[in-house]
């Protein structure tokens, strides 16, 4: 994955299906695709301790290897300790998967901090 451009409120990357991610059926498996997208998601955190609180994805056309798709998402809201946002992976001009992820924001306490 390569990340294009950063701003607020947005982000946008680019990834190419690799012989890796396809699966028994030559498509890209829905798992990456559903981390692509989170990962557009993600970079757009504003607190680094952010987490994903869950997630809706709509696969709507299959990606095949050599693909080069854009994921482009943009923050919808952020209210108390959470926020949601909306992602659109794109072949070209066709829309592949839409994704609706929404994050909490976590205390700074590590698994040895307890």
């Amino acid at each position: 994955m390569q990340r294009l451009e950063h701003g607020e409120g947005t982000a946008e990357l680019r990834m190419t299906v690799t012989p890796a991610m396809v699966n028994g059926h030559k498509i890209a498996h829905g798992g990456y695709l559903f981390l692509f997208a989170d990962t557009a998601c993600a970079c757009i955190s504003h607190d680094p301790v952010s987490v994903a609180a869950g997630a809706d994805i709509d696969f709507i056309a299959p990606a095949y290897k050599g693909d080069v798709l854009v994921a482009s998402a943009r923050e919808r809201t952020r209210f108390g300790h959470g926020g949601i946002y909306d992602v659109s992976v794109r072949r070209g001009e066709e829309l592949i998967v839409e994704f609706r992820g929404r994050s909490r924001v976590r205390s700074m306490k590590t698994r040895d901090s307890r």
